[in-house]
């Protein structure tokens, strides 16, 4: 199990990351506020832009077809002008309770993966677990290995600061 932290005000939070299978990756986070917001925020691609990705790239393409069947895609531009995509298909929309997609990074074709994130709420606190279900162990580590505990606490902290602003 690894800790991913980050600081919001004087509140303290976690991204935990477990591995319960060699196929699966575990992460949970928690947010103060209503999973109301935290399921806007993390769905509507109005707030969506102004939280995902690292703090230097921006978020140029951000399409949300929220329902199942529909396709979602987010392209980060880092200053330098080179893009990041990830993509995916909907395919269990239960505002504001749970979604399940699947999720691609584009520049790897068929390493594709599913996730299935819960929104728990708890006296004005929420708590998101992300169920990730790859085809393979190298491909969970090599996600593992990209990165993605640093980005993901990032992303995560720009998150708690729009969620400040949106109480």
């Amino acid at each position: 199990m690894v800790a991913a932290t980050s600081e919001t005000g004087n509140a303290r939070r976690q991204a935990t990351i477990s591995l319960p299978s060699e196929r699966e990756t575990v992460i949970t986070r928690v947010f103060d506020a209503p999973r109301d917001l935290v399921f806007e925020a993390m769905t509507n691609p109005e707030h969506v832009k102004r939280w995902y990705g690292l703090r230097r790239n921006t978020l140029t393409v951000c399409e949300i077809d929220l329902r199942p069947g529909g396709a979602w895609r987010f392209v980060q531009t880092s200053p330098d002008g080179q893009e990041t995509a990830f993509s995916g298909i909907y395919r269990e929309v239960d505002p504001p309770s749970r979604l399940v997609s699947t999720e691609e990074y584009e520049a790897m074709p068929g390493t594709g993966y599913l996730v299935t994130v819960t929104f728990e709420e708890q006296s004005g606190t929420t708590t998101v677990t992300s169920h990730l279900l790859y085809k393979s162990q190298e491909h969970r580590d090599g996600h593992l290995q990209s990165g993605m505990e640093w980005g993901l606490n990032e992303t995560y902290q720009r998150l708690d600061e729009l969620l400040a602003t949106l109480a």
